[in-house]
């Protein structure tokens, strides 16, 4: 399910609870007060131009969701923005972030792990990117968190040289600057073929 805007601010108190049995857990490590702003951050966040949430939902309640919007100029200087900024440099900002969907939150609950739940939430959140153009950055640490974009197709956006810092930067597996991934020939069977005389 994806809405649109504070229509998910009906949901408010749910998202909460999720963000905290996610972000409270290594590597995060979260504390209540962190999270309680991520309530703050939501209501913020819904008046964002194209903002948007995608939720997976099960008998158990909310399982996972996502939240993005699309990035401006100005770029931010807030939060992991100075990172990114300091990593990619001014043009590589403007020419593969700015007007881009920009992933915010991705949280799925460890019960829902391994079930393709993140992947369906990201596919679901970026279907309609502008020119399929979306980002997200994470934690350098979240060795498992950078691990799984890697396996999901995100491509790491690599650090300007001597830059490299508390972020990786990922542009999704569409994203028309994303590296190119070279097709696999499929295996031929080599057939033999044997003349009777």
């Amino acid at each position: 399910m994806i809405c649109y805007g504070p229509t998910v601010l009906d949901l408010s108190d749910e998202l909460l609870d999720t963000y905290a049995e996610v972000f409270s857990a290594p590597p995060w490590n979260e504390d209540e007060e962190t999270i309680r702003q991520f309530a703050t951050r939501l209501t913020a966040d819904t008046r964002r131009a194209g903002f948007r949430a995608a939720l997976a939902q099960s008998e158990a309640g909310i399982d996972g969701f996502a939240t993005a919007w699309l990035t401006k100029a100005p770029f931010p200087t807030v939060r992991g923005y100075a990172q990114v900024a300091a990593q990619l440099g001014p043009d590589r900002v403007r020419e593969l972030l700015i007007g881009a969907l920009e992933i915010d939150e991705l949280a799925v609950r460890p019960h829902a792990r391994g079930h393709g739940t993140g992947r369906a939430l990201l596919a679901e959140i970026t279907a309609d990117a502008p020119d399929r153009r979306a980002w997200l950055l994470t934690a350098r640490a979240a060795v498992d968190t950078v691990a799984t974009y890697r396996r999901l197709g995100w491509h790491e956006v690599p650090p300007l040289p001597g830059t490299e810092n508390g972020v990786v930067v990922f542009l999704s597996p569409d994203h028309p600057s994303a590296p190119k991934t070279p097709k696999t020939p499929k295996a031929t069977k080599n057939r033999r073929t044997t003349v009777v005389v």
